[in-house]
Formats: structure tokens, C-alpha cells, sequence
């Protein structure tokens, strides 16, 4: 649309899915990692929580700055960064300098936020929704096998090899962002100061607050299924790391064939429905894993299964809420994707942090999924605002 060379599939897909990687392969290793620095399963799990709100950080951050001093030197520079700390994290000696190394791979960040913006200047809107949709269905390959992978690397060698393999995927993402991404932010060089004065169209948007809840929230419910479900699949399941990593994986089943839809349907269902669809789907599925708890049905089938749907419906969501966000402002789609970007990680970090804090072996998973469902209800209600808005705006006009 822009007349610039748009990267290649592959790469987008790369810089997204790093961030990915970097948050769900050693997640198996947790509780043995606890036991191998010598604290509690709460303590060790800030390497989730604490990562994902260093992430809310950073990205407020990297969309204003992208937008300033262009895509490709920011995602370089951040490239650099995450190798820096995964180094740090292999040689760290207590979980204090571990944890700090851990928080500063959450640069990896960037890839999520400069690939949404990167397509936004390439696209309209309902075409960013597609592409969006089958980047994040090909990055979705990675939360779905690195779980497992983590577990059989734990088993093997321990949690230190699922970090070695995220310094070496970093090395990959390095050379083809170096080599395929040129600059897309053809509006780049806009001031600072000038962006900030921006914030105030963004803030005052129902859409772009719509769009960024519905998101928010959505996938709020991943976000507190990172934080307990090692927990849950340990002491209430009793799986093994490697059968854990299995079954970790599932709601990125049902994300890749979201996904999937999205790219395939989006343009022509149009970005709300899309939403609405799949955030319904997700407050159900969540729904239904609650009462089989609460029944007492209570296998790795009753809870794992909903939440492949919780997957599907996300795949449905994100895309088009991203795109639905950043097309307030095209020209401050980096801020808008890093601003949106901000409270969905946020929001997670905290779900995360509140979900391993209830869990309790005698309660089932009933804690988790019960924080999981309230998030979901609350994008439907968001997108729902979103839409009565635009109805209001049309019998207006």
C-alpha cells in the first residue's frame, strides 16, 4: 500500500515468535528450577510474571521510539539486547541476578510490536487484520512445541538447555532481520514530543480503548493459564516435565487454527465480528472447564481440553483487535501497537502473578480457570462497547 519492500513472511513470523519462545519453553522447568536455586514455586514464577511486566514496560517504550528512529535500527538494537541477557541468565549464581537477566530478556518484545507495526505500514486496515492473522498463526507453531521441547530438554540436561536454544534462535532472528527488513516507517522521524501530543486522540478513541480491552482481557486468560498451569499440571495432575510439556502446548493448537480463520476471513467479516466471535468462544470454553472442576471431574483432559479452545478463540481475537487499534492513528501505529501491546502484557503480569498466588493443590484448578473465565467475560463486554459506539455514530451521522 506504502510503495516500500515489505519483509518477507518468514521474517515477521521470526521476530514475533522469539518473544514466544522465550516465555513458554522453560516454563515445564519451574518447579525445578525452584528447587534448584532454592525457593518457593511463587518466587521462581517472577520469572514469568516479572518478565511479562518488564514487557508492559518496554513496550510503551519501543512503539513511540520505532516511530521515531525507524523499525529496523530498534529491533536490531533490541536483538542485541535479549542475546546480552540470555547469556546472563546462564551464568547467573542466585535467583536475584537470575531473575534480573530474565526481566531484561523481555526485550524481546520488540518482535511482537515492530511485526504488528511493520504490516500496519504496509496495509489497510482489514488487510493488516489478515496478515496479522497468518503471522501470528505461523508464530503460534512455537508456543505449541517449545513447551514440550522444554520438557524433554529439562529431563535431559535441565533447565539451563532451554536457554541455550533461546540464545541460538536469537542468533537466527538476528541475521534475518539484518538481512530481509528494510525500513517501513516511510512517516518515521516524527518527534517525540510530537507523538506524545498524539496520546490524547488515542485516549480519548472508545475504539482504541475498545479494541485494546477486548485484547486486554482475551488474552488475560492466557496469560493466567502461563502463570498456573505448571502448577496445576505438577501437584494436581502429577505430569512429568516432558508430559507436561505436551499438554502446555494446547491452547496453541487451537491459536494456530484461529488464527487460520483470521487470515482466511477477516477481510470479509469485517474486524468486530471477528472479535465478538472469538471472545464468546472463549468465556464458554473457560466456562465449561469450570464446572467440570467444580463436578469433580478432574484429569488432564477436563482442564487442558477447554483451553485449546480459550486458543481458538484468542486466534480469533488478537489479530483484528490489533489491527482495529492501530488504525486510530495510522501514523502512530507503532505507539498504538506498543501502547496496546503495554496493557495486554500488563494485564497478563498481574493475572499471572494473582494466579499463582490462589492456587491451592486441594482446590483443583478451579482458582485458576475461575480468574481465567472473569477475563474472558470482560472481552466480550469490551468489544460489545465497541461496537454499540460505532452504532451510535452511525444513527448520528
Amino acid at each position: 500500500m506504502t510503495g516500500v519492500r515489505a519483509p518477507s513472511l518468514l521474517t515477521l513470523v521470526a521476530m514475533a515468535a522469539l518473544g514466544a519462545l522465550a516465555t513458554n519453553i522453560f516454563l515445564p522447568s519451574l518447579p525445578y528450577m525452584a528447587q534448584d536455586f532454592g525457593v518457593d514455586y511463587a518466587t521462581i514464577q517472577w520469572s514469568v510474571s516479572g518478565y511479562l511486566a518488564a514487557s508492559a514496560v518496554l513496550q510503551l517504550m519501543i512503539g513511540p521510539v520505532s516511530d521515531r528512529f525507524g523499525r529496523r535500527p530498534v529491533m536490531i538494537g533490541a536483538l542485541l539486547i535479549f542475546l546480552l541477557a540470555t547469556v546472563g541468565t546462564l551464568i547467573a549464581t542466585d535467583v536475584g541476578l537470575f531473575l534480573l537477566f530474565r526481566m531484561a530478556q523481555a526485550i524481546s518484545a520488540a518482535g511482537m510490536v515492530l511485526s504488528r507495526a511493520v504490516i500496519r505500514d504496509v496495509s489497510g486496515t482489514e488487510q493488516a487484520a489478515s496478515r496479522l492473522g497468518y503471522v501470528t498463526m505461523g508464530m503460534s507453531v512455537v508456543p505449541m512445541m517449545a513447551p514440550a521441547l522444554g520438557g524433554i530438554i529439562e529431563e535431559s540436561i535441565g533447565w539451563q538447555g532451554s536457554f541455550y536454544v533461546m540464545l541460538g534462535a536469537g542468533v537466527v532472528v538476528l541475521v534475518l532481520v539484518w538481512t530481509d527488513l528494510s525500513e517501513t516507517a516511510i512517516r518515521g522521524g516524527v518527534p517525540l514530543r510530537q507523538q506524545v501530543a498524539g496520546y490524547p486522540v488515542l485516549a480519548r478513541s472508545v475504539r482504541f480503548w475498545g479494541y485494546a480491552l477486548a485484547a486486554t482481557t482475551s488474552s488475560g486468560a492466557f496469560f493466567a493459564y502461563l502463570g498456573g498451569a505448571p502448577f496445576v499440571g505438577q501437584e494436581i495432575y502429577g505430569l512429568t516435565p516432558s508430559q507436561l510439556g505436551w499438554w502446555f502446548g494446547a491452547p496453541s493448537v487451537g491459536y494456530f487454527l484461529g488464527n487460520y480463520i483470521s487470515g482466511r476471513w477477516s477481510m470479509r467479516f469485517g474486524i468486530n465480528r471477528m472479535v465478538l466471535v472469538g471472545s464468546i468462544i472463549v468465556a464458554v470454553a473457560l466456562l465449561f472447564g469450570l464446572a467440570l472442576d467444580l463436578s469433580g471431574l478432574r484429569e488432564p483432559l477436563t482442564f487442558f481440553g477447554p483451553v485449546v479452545l480459550m486458543g481458538l478463540g484468542n486466534g480469533l481475537v488478537l489479530p483484528s483487535a490489533n489491527a482495529g487499534m492501530m488504525s486510530v492513528r495510522p501514523e502512530l501505529a507503532g505507539t498504538a501497537s506498543g501502547l496496546g501491546g503495554a496493557m495486554a502484557i500488563a494485564g497478563g503480569a498481574a493475572l499471572a502473578a494473582l494466579s499463582a498466588r490462589v492456587l491451592d493443590k486441594d482446590a483443583g484448578a478451579a482458582p485458576l480457570l475461575t480468574i481465567m473465565v472473569v477475563s474472558a467475560i470482560g472481552s466480550v463486554l469490551a468489544i460489545l462497547w465497541v461496537m454499540a459506539r460505532e452504532r451510535q455514530i452511525l444513527r448520528s451521522g
